[in-house]
């Protein structure tokens, strides 16, 4: 399973941040997870693209991943597609009958296909997933995709074994436990220390709830211009109560697991 990090930045996009979306490939399957401004273009300048991504998974409905999903069911129809399936949380059915009210002209352009799920295991666009609620301002879900082995990715060091994104969250020990045992953990830091925020976590935040979990490398991501020159202090909180392999994700990075 190959994924590639489309988007790192948040509701205040970065010139090299675009904000949230996450490729997942394995094989012939591909699954784009959110879809905020920006990521439609950077998926574009994949190999798949966006003829190739026929299923969406969204963690949540806030702007920030959310805002390309029209764009995409746009550009496939007008790519000669004939189908998306958009797969969310409860409300993502009222989401996307909001957006064709005001976009009417959009409606049976494509098989728009969309389906709800809740907390447990379930199966989209071919891979195995298990999702757990996080806490957001918003209902906002955490998804953990079966590894299928490792692979030679851009990262020198695959690992073997799940993925799992945070979405949107405060770091807690719920979530810290549903990726507990994971090759690859991306999260959401949105902000450093000195920021006071809910609904996200700062550094040490995360590094508290993550202190003793084994998850082979973690990825920082959903980032705020806040974080910007702020990298190496970062670090060095979280690493004051978890000692594993933390790194900062980029638009463009790949891994394999």
């Amino acid at each position: 399973m190959r994924v590639t990090f489309l988007g790192t930045g948040s509701a205040m996009p970065l010139p090299d941040r675009a904000q949230t979306g996450l490729l997942v490939e394995s094989g012939d399957r591909s699954l784009l997870v959110d879809c905020g401004s920006g990521v439609l273009g950077r998926l574009a300048g994949t190999e798949t693209g966006y003829e190739g991504v026929g299923t969406v998974l969204l963690t949540h409905h806030h702007l920030d991943h959310v805002s390309d999903l029209l764009p995409l069911l746009k550009a496939r129809w007008l790519a000669g597609e004939t189908h998306l399936e958009v797969v969310g949380p409860a409300g993502t059915k009222r989401h996307l009958d909001g957006l064709l009210d005001v976009y009417d002209y959009m409606r049976d352009r494509v098989d728009l296909q969309v389906r709800e799920v809740t907390s447990g295991s379930f199966e989209v666009g071919g891979f195995e997933v298990e999702a757990t609620e996080t806490r957001h301002s918003v209902d906002c879900l955490a998804y953990r995709f079966a590894g299928d082995g490792d692979g030679d990715g851009d990262e020198a060091d695959s690992e073997t074994g799940d993925f799992v994104f945070s979405g949107d969250s405060e770091a807690f020990e719920g979530l810290a436990n549903f990726a507990d045992g994971a090759a690859v953990l991306a999260h959401d830091c949105s902000f450093p220390d000195e920021v006071d925020v809910s609904n996200h976590p700062t550094p040490s935040q995360l590094g508290a709830a993550l202190a003793g979990r084994d998850i082979d490398r973690v990825y920082l991501t959903h980032l705020y211009p806040h974080t910007e020159g702020k990298h190496e202090e970062m670090l060095a909180s979280i690493a004051r109560q978890y000692d594993g392999d933390v790194r900062f994700a980029r638009d463009g990075l790949r891994f394999e697991v």
